[in-house]
């Protein structure tokens, strides 16, 4: 996956929402953004139906939930550069199943919340990284649905979305 690319159309992407929702001078949205990536993990987690016991319906097609995840993947490239992030680790990191690794996502991300630091966002991409991992899906995957779905915001942001 080439991260400086999603990074670079990340950023084409959030200036385009600025211009249209401009934000006070000087103003963070971190504490919005990782709400939006809370309920997109949790978007997420239902498309797998993997704690839904009561159930027999099965997880959503493959392509739903990997749009699902590549949602996540925009707010996190969105967090690093409201953090300005210059330089990260990733480290692949995995439970040993879905439910615990979401549980896990949760916490992370809380805690990006909380401490909005270089260390937490390694963290919770690496994490995020890791659940891409657990859902069977290799990088080329996830960096072309992103490109897909870039697109989509793009236009949905020209229609007033």
């Amino acid at each position: 996956m080439n991260l400086i690319k999603l990074f670079e159309l990340q950023k084409e992407l959030d200036q385009h929402i600025e211009n249209e929702h401009p934000r006070a001078e000087g103003a963070s949205r971190h504490k919005e953004k990782v709400l939006a990536q809370l309920v997109e993990l949790g978007e997420l987690a239902n498309e797998t139906r993997c704690f839904k016991f009561w159930s027999h319906k099965p997880e959503s097609k493959p392509w739903v939930i990997l749009e699902e995840y590549v949602d996540g993947i925009h707010f996190l490239l969105s967090l690093g550069l409201e953090m300005d992030i210059k330089k990260f680790e990733i480290e692949s990191s995995k439970s040993s199943g879905l439910t615990e690794h979401f549980l896990g996502l949760f916490n992370a991300f809380s805690i990006l919340y909380i401490a909005f630091s270089p260390k937490a966002y390694s963290a919770a991409f690496s994490a995020y990284i890791g659940l891409g991992e657990m859902l069977g899906f290799t990088w080329e995957e996830i960096e072309e649905a992103y490109f897909q779905k870039n697109a989509v915001n793009h236009q949905r942001q020209e229609e007033s979305y």
